[in-house]
């Protein structure tokens, strides 16, 4: 699982924080202590049952991205539309 965290100084330490979660913050003498602290603290909290990683349906134009990443004709299509686009500028 990832988790999105932002870490930056404060008042000579380091705090690191999950985003969008303001309560789930940590403070560290180093970066390294406090991204330690910050793990800890999600793996607890996953561990109980308080973090989960929930999976949504894309919608809209979104599933397309990657559908048609290995189809031949639409390679083809593009090579034609770029080798055209490439002649105009000429």
């Amino acid at each position: 699982m990832t988790f999105p965290i932002v870490v930056e100084p404060c008042d000579g330490q380091f705090a690191a924080s999950l985003l969008g979660e303001p309560k789930v913050r940590v403070m560290g003498q180093t970066r390294s202590q406090a991204l330690d602290a910050l793990k800890t603290e999600i793996e607890h909290r996953v561990a109980i049952g308080e973090l989960l990683s929930l999976e949504i349906d894309t919608i809209g134009v979104t599933d397309l991205a990657g559908k048609y990443q290995t189809d031949s004709t639409l390679r083809t299509i593009c090579s034609e539309a770029y080798e055209k686009r490439d002649s105009d500028r000429s």
